[in-house]
């Protein structure tokens, strides 16, 4: 029960530290505001500063493509899922050693054949490629869309305030 709390109290603490941010999707979808940068240099500092604005937002967009990259590769999922639960149920049912005829089962042979059996399943479900899409699909999302986007009027503001 006192686990549930502490999980509890870190997705509220996730939530109102990083994603209290969160722009509204009229503001993020606006479609008035689009416009091709003139240079690299203009590119350069609406990625600058819609990164810092947006950053909530293309949190959400990261923790969603992850989402949906674990669901889409099943083996993954069953790997990952394999992995956790195994531990949870070592940790859970079996603190101490059990006794089987002559050989004695200790939390160090069942965690030693957990990692046998999840490891090689875990290699062969492509989590290094799958991180890899991640970052290569959110990285296009968010600095085309940063890119993109004009810096709204709040932002000709915001070069005053750094410098009072």
């Amino acid at each position: 029960m006192d686990a549930v709390l502490r999980v509890t109290e870190v997705f509220k603490s996730i939530r109102e530290t990083k994603f209290s941010g969160i722009r509204s999707p009229g503001e993020f979808f606006d479609y008035h505001r689009i416009s091709r940068p003139a240079d690299v240099n203009q590119a350069i500092s609406r990625i600058s500063y819609n990164t810092r604005y947006f950053s909530g937002n293309y949190g959400l967009i990261i923790a969603v493509l992850a989402v949906y990259a674990v669901i889409t590769n099943y083996l993954l999922l069953i790997s990952l899922a394999f992995l956790v639960f195994g531990f949870a149920a070592i940790n859970k049912f079996a603190p101490e050693a059990t006794q089987f005829g002559e050989h004695t089962i200790t939390q160090k042979h069942l965690y030693t054949g957990l990692f046998v059996i999840g490891i090689p399943l875990l290699w062969i479900s492509s989590p290094i490629g799958t991180f890899f899409w991640l970052v290569g699909a959110s990285g296009v999302l968010i600095l085309g869309h940063a890119c993109i986007l004009e810096p709204g009027v709040e932002s000709e503001y915001a070069t005053i305030q750094e410098n009072v």
